[in-house]
């Protein structure tokens, strides 16, 4: 996996702490927080889409971000959870998958192959 991959992972976790964060903040630091996540998320998915496809970065960022949100919520916050949703958020994260695994890395000149 490239580092660039590895980026978009770090996108989607930040994007699951702002995410919480605009539901559960309710204080400056929780909002101080919320908005550093949010920063810190979309830098980092639009450094990943300067070599990766964009559409691909950010359908895999969405994803990653919205079936963390889930069990997030399901683990931290008591959400009911049920057989449904559990079933889609795996099929979400399927096409997740898919789309990492058929998409190529761009190779710029200058990079090392």
């Amino acid at each position: 996996m490239s580092a660039d991959w590895i980026k978009v992972f770090v996108a989607a976790f930040f994007e699951v702490l702002w995410v919480i964060g605009l539901k559960h903040a309710d204080n400056f630091w929780a909002w101080a927080g919320t908005i550093i996540a949010i920063i810190i998320s979309f830098y980092v998915m639009i450094m990943a889409g300067r070599k990766l496809p964009v559409g691909t970065v950010y359908a895999v960022f969405v994803g990653l971000g919205t079936a963390g949100t889930v069990f997030s919520e399901i683990l931290f916050f008591e959400e009911p959870v049920k057989a449904e949703k559990i079933l889609l958020i795996f099929v979400l994260l399927a096409g997740v998958i898919g789309l990492k695994l058929v998409t190529k890395d761009k190779v710029q000149e200058g990079d090392e192959i």
